[in-house]
């Protein structure tokens, strides 16, 4: 019974230690910052939001976050993603449009409409690059 419990407890560890913090930090982390047409910016509204993907708070007139920001970035991310699988991963899944599949009702708006969103891609990717675990 304990076993099991800490194996739920390192779940979320394991999925982050497949997960390529590099690429996240220079690739991944600045999608959430970027402005898109017709939508805020994700940091706009998963700074103060009560979900599950919640961002650390940008510092004022900075361009980005801290290494020790972006690794508790980093964290919360790996919770939602589920490594070499972005069709099952809730980053990807809840922003894109529901025609494309994703889910039917996202607060900010579609952030991708497609799965061809180069910045849905760069996602996609990154999660598919990272080792299943067992």
């Amino acid at each position: 019974m304990i076993w099991a419990r800490l194996l739920i407890l390192l779940a979320p560890f394991a999925a982050a230690q497949s997960l390529d913090f590099e690429v996240y930090r220079t690739k991944v982390e600045p999608i959430f910052l970027k402005k898109r047409p017709t939508h805020a910016r994700c940091v706009a509204c998963h700074v103060e939001a009560n979900t599950a993907f919640r961002l650390q708070p940008l510092p004022e007139d900075a361009k980005g976050w801290s290494e020790e920001a972006s690794r508790k970035n980093f964290a919360v991310v790996s919770n939602l993603v589920v490594p070499g699988d972005p069709d099952k991963s809730r980053l990807l899944h809840h922003p894109l449009a529901h025609e494309a599949g994703g889910d039917v009702f996202h607060g900010g708006g579609r952030q991708f409409r497609s799965k061809d969103d180069p910045d849905y891609r760069t996602i996609a990717d990154w999660i598919r690059a990272a080792k299943p675990s067992n």
